[in-house]
């Protein structure tokens, strides 16, 4: 069983039809109790940083899902979920997030357009990176966010994406998995992304 966690933000449908195409059972939901009993969990997201973390502390989703990961059960972070992983964000003024990846979400400043919206390539940083098993080096993704992950310890960065500068497209740390862009919405290689994430199941 994979749990979509639904916190009121993302693209819950999308996330879970694609993991249902993998021939996977899923169930969106924001229950602990189910949660906490679940094989996998994804935690997507599209939005802002603060009202994600404030909606997971309302539904007091924010200690199963700490259990959850420390047990060792698989997670996977999509945009904003990769993004409440970190220490905290300076997305409209500093909010804390899960601390489970230590560093900040910090906004992009250079002269490009933000934000950052579309096909772009994902370089692969270490060979750890199982989540790209089957993917070519610099194989496009698609991204929509005007925010970035900048981790303390580069050892968990397993890909990267130049956009202005080269920021972190990608994150593990032991069961942790993190990618800033969408493979629900990412065609084939999205899917294979998502399968091989389930293959840690």
């Amino acid at each position: 069983m994979i749990t979509v966690v639904d916190y009121g933000l993302g693209n819950l449908r999308s996330v879970s039809k694609a993991v249902e195409k993998l021939g996977a059972e899923v169930e969106v939901t924001d229950s602990p109790e189910k949660i906490e009993k679940a094989d996998g969990i994804i935690l997507p997201g599209v939005g802002a940083f603060h009202i994600g973390m404030q909606n997971l502390k309302r539904l007091n989703l924010l200690p199963v899902l700490s259990e959850a990961i420390s047990k060792g059960t698989p997670f996977l972070g999509i945009c904003l979920g990769f993004q409440i992983l970190f220490t905290q964000s300076e997305e409209h003024g500093i909010c804390n997030g899960m601390d489970i990846i230590k560093g900040k979400v910090k906004r992009f400043t250079h002269e490009l357009k933000i934000p950052h919206m579309g096909w772009n390539q994902v370089k692969r940083q270490k060979a750890k990176g199982k989540i790209f098993n089957g993917v070519s080096d610099n194989s496009y993704f698609y991204f929509v966010h005007s925010y970035y992950a900048e981790p303390e310890d580069k050892n968990v960065i397993i890909a990267a994406t130049e956009y202005g500068h080269e920021f972190t497209s990608a994150v593990n740390k032991d069961n942790v998995w993190g990618v800033q862009f969408h493979p629900e919405k990412s065609s084939e290689l999205g899917l294979k992304i998502l399968g091989n994430f389930l293959s840690l199941c």
